[in-house]
C-alpha cells in the first residue's frame, strides 16, 4: 500500500529533512523585538515590515458585526408566541448542524470506585465511559436524610487543572448537595484525573486544561470534529448516568458551573431537552464582544459555522426557552458583561413572548472571574424557587477536600490503566478516512478543493494601490515595488516586484514569464534571508519578481490579543478559530489571497507564472497552483507532507491557522503534489507532522 510520502518528490537544496524529532519545540522569546519578529537573528540587523497590523481585526470584527446586525433584525421581528416558537425550532436545528451528529451510546459500565461519607452527603467516586473505553472520572454527591427523590444536578468544571477537586467547583457541589440536590460533577478532558497526554510519572506532558483543549482540538479538526461535541457529548453521557440513579427526580434535572463550565452549561442547554433548569456563570456575552475585546477562546468555544448560521450565546439558552434560567455573570469578569446584559435583554424579549417572563433572570456580582458565593448564592435561590427543596437563602458551611481524597483512580490518573485517549479515536478516524478514499485529480480535485477551502468566486481583476518603496532592504535585485492588492473589501495584501530599475508605478509589462513567492511568515525577511529563493530569482533573469505575505502574516501580522503571534494560544489561533464559527477557513482565505495576486499579475501581460512557497505559505500556494491555469511551474520549501500525517502522528506543531476542518474526508495534500508533477512541481525540505524548525509554541500557555 502506498503511502501519503509516496506521492512526494523528495528532492531539495541541502538535503531532505522528514518527519519531526519528537519534540515539541517552544519559540524562544530571544526571537521576538518589541518592533516586530527576529524571525532570522544574527542574520540581518533589519526588523521585518509589520505596516498593517490592524487589518485583520478590523476585517473580522466587520463580518461578525454583519452577522448580528442581521441575527438582531430577525430576533426583533419575533412578535407573537408563534413567531418565537418558530424562532427556537430553527435555532435548535441550527446548533445541531454546529454540534452533530452525534455519536451512538454505547454502554456506560458506570462503576463505583469508592465512597467518602461526610455529616449530611456521601459522596461517590463514580467511574463511567461515555465511548467505548474513554473513562470519565466524577464524583457524585448524594445527600442523607433527605426526601428521596432529589433534583439532580450537572455540575461542570472550568478550566483549573483539579478539574472536579477544584474548591469553587467543590463549593457548589457541597452548597447544593446539603440543601438536599444530587450533584454529579465529572472532570472534563485534559483535567483532574483526565490528562490525555501524561509522562511515565502520570503528569502532563502537553500541560493541563486549555493546553491540551486546544492540542486535541486542533487536530480532530481535520476529520472534521468539533472538540466541543465531545465534551458536550460527556455531559450528555453524566446525565444518562444520573438518571440512572433511582435517588433522582428526572423532573427536575439541572445544570450549572463557572467559565468553561458555564460555557458547556450553555452549550447543553442547546443541545439536552432533558434539563429542566440551568445556571451558566461567568461566559455568557456575545460572539461579538469576545472579538472586539480581542479575547481569544478555547477549542471548544467556537462552534463550527455558528457565526455562518447566525447564532450567539444567548440562542443556546433561547433553544431551551421557555424552562428556567438564570445567567450569572461578574462586573469585573473579562467575558464582558455588557454582553451578558445584551444576552439577557435579547432573552427577556424571547421569553416575554413565550408568557414565561418570570423564568428567564440575570445576576451580576461584584467580583472578578470565577464561581464567586454570590453568584453561587443567586444559584441556590433560582434552583430552590423552581424545585421547592429548599429555602436557605445563604451558603451553608462548607469543607473543602484535598484533591487525591476525592480521586477515582488509585494515582490521580485514568491513564494509568492505559485506556482510550483522544488521539487513539483522533487518529483511527483520520486513519479510517484515508482508507476510504480515493486519490482525486483533474477537475474532480479541484471541486474538493473549492467545497472545502470555501472558496469564493475569484476572476477578475481586484483592484489595487502603489505604495512608495521602503528604501534599503537588502534584497536579492536593487530595487522594489510596494502595490497593495485589495482581494476582498478590507483586505490589502502587499506585493513586492523586485527590479534592478527603479519602480514607482504599476509594474512593468514586456516580460512573458514571473515568478511569485509566497512567505511562510514574512516576505520581507524572507527575501533576505532565504538562499532557494536566491537562488530561483537568479536562474530566471527573464522572468519578473514578485513576493507577497497573505493575510495575517508578514506585513499584516496583527498585534492584537497579547501581540504574542506564535503563542498558541495568541491572535493567528483567535482569526483561525473565528474563521471557524464563519464557515470560511483561514488557509481558505489565504489561498483565496494568492488566487487573487495571481489574476492581478497577469493582467499585466505575464502568460506563465512559477508559484514559489514556504512552510505555512506554501500551503495556501499548493491549492492556489491547483486551481491557476496561469501556474505552470511550482517549487515548495518546507511544504506540509500531509494532513493525514497531522491527523495520525500523537506530537505535532502545525497551527489551527494552517488546518483545514474536514479535509480527509474527500482528499489531501498528496493528492495536490500529484496533481502538481504536470506543473513540475520541486519539492525542498518538507516538513512532517512535528518539525523542529517551526517556531511555534504549541507546548505552554
Amino acid at each position: 500500500m502506498k503511502t501519503r510520502r509516496d506521492f512526494i518528490k523528495f528532492t531539495g537544496l541541502g538535503g531532505v529533512c522528514l518527519a519531526g524529532t519528537g519534540v515539541i519545540p517552544a519559540y524562544s522569546s530571544n526571537n521576538v523585538s518589541q518592533h516586530g519578529l527576529m524571525l532570522n537573528p544574527g542574520k540581518s540587523t533589519l526588523l521585518p515590515l509589520n505596516r498593517f497590523p490592524g487589518m485583520v481585526q478590523e476585517y473580522f470584527v466587520e463580518r461578525v458585526r454583519q452577522v448580528q446586525l442581521a441575527a438582531d433584525k430577525r430576533r426583533a421581528a419575533l412578535r407573537t408566541r408563534h413567531d418565537t416558537e418558530a424562532y427556537i425550532h430553527e435555532v435548535r436545528k441550527k446548533i445541531q448542524q454546529c454540534f452533530g451528529p452525534w455519536p451512538e451510546k454505547t454502554p456506560l459500565n458506570a462503576r463505583i470506585a469508592g465512597i467518602i461519607e461526610r455529616d449530611t452527603y456521601n459522596i461517590e467516586k463514580i467511574i463511567f465511559e461515555s465511548r467505548p473505553g474513554f473513562q470519565v472520572t466524577s464524583n457524585l454527591y448524594i445527600p442523607k436524610n433527605k426526601n428521596i427523590p432529589f433534583p439532580g444536578i450537572i455540575g461542570s468544571c472550568g478550566h483549573s487543572a483539579p478539574g472536579k477537586s477544584t474548591p469553587y467547583n467543590q463549593s457548589f457541589a457541597q452548597g447544593l448537595a446539603r440543601q438536599g440536590y444530587a450533584v454529579l460533577l465529572f472532570d472534563p478532558i485534559g483535567q483532574g484525573e483526565r490528562f490525555q497526554y501524561l509522562t511515565d510519572d502520570l503528569k502532563a506532558r502537553i500541560g493541563p486544561g486549555v493546553t491540551e483543549h486546544l492540542y486535541a482540538g486542533n487536530q480532530m479538526v481535520l476529520s472534521g470534529e468539533f472538540f466541543g461535541s465531545w465534551r458536550a457529548w460527556d455531559a450528555v453521557r453524566a446525565l444518562d448516568y444520573l438518571l440512572t440513579r433511582p435517588e433522582v427526580d428526572p423532573d427536575h434535572i439541572g445544570m450549572t458551573g463557572a467559565s468553561g463550565g458555564g460555557t458547556m452549561t450553555t452549550w447543553m442547554c442547546g443541545i439536552e431537552p432533558r434539563l429542566t433548569m440551568a445556571a451558566p456563570v461567568c461566559f455568557v456575552t456575545t460572539f461579538l464582544r469576545n472579538l472586539e475585546n480581542e479575547l481569544p477562546a478555547d477549542s471548544e468555544q467556537y462552534p463550527p459555522r455558528a457565526l455562518a448560521l447566525g447564532l450567539d450565546h444567548s440562542d443556546f439558552i433561547a433553544a431551551m426557552a421557555p424552562k428556567p434560567v438564570i445567567l450569572i455573570g461578574e462586573e469585573k469578569d473579562f467575558f464582558d458583561v455588557r454582553g451578558l446584559e445584551e444576552s439577557f435583554t435579547r432573552l427577556k424579549h424571547l421569553y416575554k413572548l413565550l408568557g414565561a417572563e418570570q423564568n428567564i433572570q440575570l445576576f451580576i456580582g461584584p467580583n472578578y472571574h470565577s464561581y464567586s458565593k454570590e453568584g453561587r448564592e443567586a444559584m441556590y435561590k433560582w434552583f430552590n424557587l423552581i424545585t421547592k427543596i429548599s429555602d436557605l437563602q445563604t451558603e451553608p458551611p462548607l469543607t473543602i477536600e484535598n484533591e487525591s481524597t476525592l480521586w477515582c483512580t488509585p494515582h490521580g490518573q485514568v491513564g494509568e490503566s492505559n485506556p482510550q485517549n483522544v488521539f487513539s479515536f483522533t487518529s483511527k478516524i483520520a486513519a479510517a478516512y484515508g482508507d476510504k478514499r480515493s486519490p482525486l485529480g483533474g477537475e474532480a480535485l479541484k471541486k474538493a478543493i473549492t467545497n472545502v477551502l470555501k472558496l469564493p468566486p475569484y476572476t477578475g481583476v481586484p483592484e489595487s494601490r502603489i505604495l512608495r518603496p521602503v528604501p534599503k532592504r537588502l534584497y536579492p535585485k536593487s530595487c522594489s515595488g510596494n502595490y497593495i492588492v485589495e482581494t476582498e473589501p478590507g483586505i490589502l495584501i502587499n506585493v513586492y516586484r523586485l527590479d534592478d530599475n527603479p519602480l514607482m508605478s504599476r509594474p512593468p509589462k514586456g516580460l512573458k514569464r514571473a515568478l511569485l513567492y509566497v512567505s511562510h511568515l514574512s516576505a520581507d525577511d524572507e527575501l533576505r534571508q532565504e538562499k532557494f529563493l536566491h537562488d530561483l530569482i537568479n536562474k530566471k533573469p527573464d522572468s519578473a519578481v514578485f513576493a507577497c505575505d497573505v493575510r495575517g502574516v508578514g506585513e499584516t501580522r496583527p498585534n492584537t490579543c497579547s501581540d504574542n503571534f506564535l503563542h498558541a494560544y495568541d491572535n493567528d489561533y483567535f482569526y483561525a478559530g473565528h474563521s471557524i464559527m464563519l464557515d470560511y477557513p483561514y488557509v481558505g482565505q489565504k489561498a483565496f489571497d494568492v488566487l487573487r495576486v495571481l489574476n492581478w499579475i497577469r493582467s499585466f501581460g505575464y502568460q506563465e507564472i512559477h508559484l514559489a512557497g514556504k512552510g505555512w505559505g506554501a500551503i495556501p500556494a499548493t491549492f492556489a497552483a491547483v486551481l491557476s491555469d496561469a501556474v505552470v511551474q511550482v517549487t515548495l520549501k518546507n511544504a506540509l507532507t500531509s494532513y493525514g500525517d497531522i491527523a495520525e502522528e500523537e506530537e505535532y506543531n502545525w497551527p489551527l491557522s494552517s488546518l483545514l476542518s474536514g479535509i480527509l474526508k474527500s482528499f489531501d495534500l498528496p493528492d495536490c503534489y500529484r496533481s502538481l508533477e504536470a506543473k513540475n512541481l520541486y519539492q525542498i525540505e518538507p516538513w512532517g507532522a512535528n518539525p523542529g524548525a517551526m517556531p511555534l509554541n504549541l507546548s505552554k500557555l
